[in-house]
């Protein structure tokens, strides 16, 4: 048979037909860091794939987001083979996203949790560090859904066994690692001892599994212990617990035997009784507080918190009034530059901090200011005569991505705000081990409401969103710690109602697209969820901050 021509990095390669994707980097020319995997014409592939036609393929290594996936998968891939060693009787649970890497707990046979030790996190640490010595390979193939399902009940994964057959496919792919077989939805690196950079750190109850530094695979994601963020993700897990859907299989269960529309009630009651404990706290400290200052990354439901917020501080007698932090803008042609001399509008200092701070300043000395409204058309500050001032019950929510940085407002007595962290701090998992990614769930939220309102295609977001990643990394993380409230504004319904409305857009973007990958991983997503019906859907109250991405919002 003749050589198949492969388009790699601009240069045509011939390949002989069943080729390995590894036996192809050698004839790349290709330097530095070794691959993890590749993209065949935009789809994510092991180095185990072989060729079998005419494909443009791009090697990937840590410095990319899918080449991340593969090696933080196979970390995981190594604690769990490391753990089931160890201590058989536990199930290991990769329960949700850190600051540092993930969260991890063991869970015993009772269904009780063992408190990990310091002992206890070394020998795991040394057992994994022999299986990255061994370099052994993850040997990838198929299985019957029915003999995986009996083989992750067998190792007691029984949201996973559940997963797979809530879903109804005829096969799983699997991946085995020296004898012990699971899997990890998506392409894993090579061999474990790809996996050299790492770190266990005893966190809570569990420990925190960090992988490389992004960016950076040499040097291990330092710890950050942020407890107001961890509290809020484990009181929603717990509260999952209690609901009894701890994974996307019971879910899928739950949304199948018609329970749909009573668990939207119960999400959206709970977040109501989240938003009045934070007026109650508020209402406390009235005498001291007067402003409230919101933020939160892209897609978190900031504008849905901060009035429906203010809906509480109404009921409690309060008359809180909204200003936009974004009309403080200084005028376009005084905004700085980024490193790249391009005006960067995500900086601190494109606010006119000095007008700003005079302006808070004015209104907790009772006076009256006239409100700016930033005209974004022509990009300057403008004045409608519109006027403020607070009286006795009066209170002013601001919202905006610096809201929790304090040199926001350094000229501001401190103690007189209250800052509000507002994230979708999802926790609810895959199954035991593949947890789903908070930034995931939020792309998703963002492509939705793009759509809908801007008319941004899905490619588009999709091609957006690092450059929002990297503002949210700068301006928006380090700063969690400082609010004084951090509110969850995921829903446990949400994946399933997103599904509905994203999948038809994901399946617009065309296999030529640079965003193809992503969208081809998030449909993977997707496949694993049982969809809401439109019925189902109409029952989300007007007022939940899903309105604000699905549309149909009343507040």
């Amino acid at each position: 048979m003749d050589n198949i021509l492969i388009t790699c990095g601009g240069k045509k390669i011939p390949v002989a037909f069943g080729t390995l994707l590894s036996d192809i980097v050698p004839l790349t020319g290709r330097s530095g860091a070794k691959p993890l995997a590749a993209l065949v014409d935009h789809r994510l592939r092991d180095l185990s794939y072989r060729i079998t036609g005419p494909h443009e393929v791009e090697f990937i290594d840590y410095l990319h987001s899918d080449g991340r996936r593969c090696y933080v998968r196979s970390l995981c891939f190594v604690l769990q083979k490391a753990v089931s060693e160890l201590f058989p009787e536990d199930v290991l649970v990769i329960d949700h996203s850190l600051p540092s890497g993930l969260y991890c707990k063991l869970t015993c046979a009772d269904g009780s949790l063992r408190t990990v030790s310091d002992a206890d996190l070394e020998k795991i640490h040394s057992r994994m560090l022999d299986i990255v010595a061994a370099d052994f390979p993850f040997v990838r193939s198929e299985m019957p859904v029915d003999e995986a399902a009996e083989l992750f009940t067998s190792h007691r994964q029984i949201d996973k066994a559940g997963l797979f057959r809530s879903i109804g496919c005829f096969s799983v792919t699997v991946y085995t690692l020296d004898g012990y077989t699971d899997t990890f939805h998506g392409a894993l690196v090579p061999s474990s001892g790809y996996l050299r950079v790492f770190n266990l750190t005893v966190f809570g109850e569990g420990f925190c599994l960090q992988p490389p530094v992004i960016g950076n695979p040499d040097r291990v994601m330092p710890m950050k212990r942020q407890s107001k963020i961890a509290a809020s993700l484990k009181e929603y897990s717990q509260w999952c617990d209690v609901l009894g859907i701890k994974g996307i299989g019971s879910l899928n269960k739950a949304i199948s035997e018609g329970r749909a529309v009573e668990i939207i009630n119960l999400a959206e009651a709970r977040q109501e009784r989240k938003y009045a404990a934070i007026a109650d706290r508020i209402l406390e400290a009235l005498d001291r507080i007067r402003i409230v200052m919101i933020a939160g990354p892209s897609s978190s439901g900031k504008t849905s918190s901060s009035l429906r917020l203010a809906l509480q501080c109404r009921v409690l007698g309060m008359n809180p009034k909204v200003i936009e932090l974004d009309n403080y803008f200084l005028n376009r042609e005084d905004t700085p530059l980024d490193e790249f001399g391009n005006k960067d509008y995500e900086s601190l200092y494109a606010m006119d901090l000095d007008f700003l701070n005079h302006q808070l300043n004015d209104l907790l000395a009772g006076r009256e200011i006239e409100v700016p409204k930033f005209d974004f058309k022509e990009g300057r500050r403008v004045f409608t005569g519109k006027r403020l001032h607070l009286e006795s019950n009066d209170i002013l929510i601001m919202e905006g991505i610096h809201a929790l940085n304090p040199d926001l407002t350094p000229s501001v007595d401190q103690s007189r705000i209250f800052r509000v962290y507002a994230s979708a701090l999802t926790s609810l998992n895959i199954d035991e081990n593949n947890n789903i990614s908070t930034t995931d769930n939020r792309l998703l939220r963002r492509m939705v409401r793009d759509n809908r309102v801007r008319g941004i295609t899905p490619e588009d977001t999709i091609l957006r969103w690092p450059s929002v990643r990297r503002g949210e990394e700068r301006n928006i993380f380090p700063f969690q710690e400082n609010a004084d409230a951090a509110f969850n504004s995921a829903l446990i319904f949400e994946l399933p109602m997103l599904k509905y409305y994203a999948e038809p857009l994901l399946l617009r973007i065309p296999p030529a697209s640079p965003a193809y990958s992503e969208a081809v991983r998030l449909l993977k997503f997707l496949d694993r969820i049982v969809p809401l019906s439109p019925s189902e859907i109409a029952a989300i109250p007007p007022t939940s901050i899903m309105r604000e991405f699905i549309g149909g919002q009343t507040l």
